[in-house]
């Protein structure tokens, strides 16, 4: 998508994913990275995010848009009443990495490792049996995003990955180096991150048709 496509849709995304449509965007993110952010994972001041275990099991570090500071941490707020709301009604923790869990058996109820994106209700955990509080669900966002796209009547199936299509495809147009977009999406080798350089190089774009080297009159007789 254009630029002008991606804030059309980013106008028309509701409040409540909102920040979570956006980060997709301005960050580069998977929507499971984005949706397993863990409080001790943004850090404010230096405006950074910290992705835990993306594709291939690697941390990385990514930028956090400026524009999204405010609305960020008024999600944290929100985050807090609800994981106050279970540490009151003494509802499980979070869950955790296996190894983690086991080593810090109390890091589960912590607000640290609480996640950014919480669901609003508690859930069933397979894995385990539990009830707790899970984050928010991968379906629900896809739905959201639909909706948005519907509403800004952009013509093309976008979904979550699209979005990350598009970080990887402006940073480029922009200048940036392609080694610097590698990192920022997680890719292990540089091969995976060229391929969003195959629009940009396509010189489609750059070339005039025949059609508009036509007489005017002629042009108008085109149907």
């Amino acid at each position: 998508m254009g630029s002008a496509e991606v804030a059309r849709l980013l106008e028309q995304v509701e409040p409540t994913f909102a920040v979570m449509v956006a980060l997709l965007y301005g960050a580069g993110l998977r929507l499971m990275e984005c949706l397993r952010l863990r409080v001790k994972d943004v850090d404010f001041d230096r405006k950074m995010l910290i992705v835990r275990e993306g594709k291939g099991r690697k941390d990385r570090v990514v930028m956090l848009p400026e524009p999204l500071i405010i609305s960020l941490r008024r999600q944290l707020e929100h985050s807090r009443a609800l994981w106050t709301e279970d540490r009151a009604c003494r509802a499980p923790g979070v869950s955790m990495p296996d190894a983690l869990a086991r080593k810090y058996p109390r890091a589960a109820e912590s607000w640290a490792w609480h996640w950014v994106f919480p669901s609003c209700t508690l859930s069933l955990d397979p894995r385990s049996g539990t009830r707790r509080r899970h984050h928010q669900y991968e379906q629900t966002i896809g739905r959201a995003i639909a909706r948005a796209v519907a509403k800004a009547q952009i013509p093309k199936k976008v979904t979550a990955h699209t979005l990350r299509h598009s970080f990887a495809t402006h940073l480029l147009d922009s200048g940036v180096d392609i080694r610097r977009v590698q990192e920022l999406l997680g890719h292990s080798d540089v091969s995976t991150t060229m391929i969003y350089t195959h629009v940009l190089s396509s010189s489609a774009a750059s070339t005039r048709s025949p059609l508009e080297s036509l007489p005017d009159a002629l042009a108008r007789a085109v149907p």
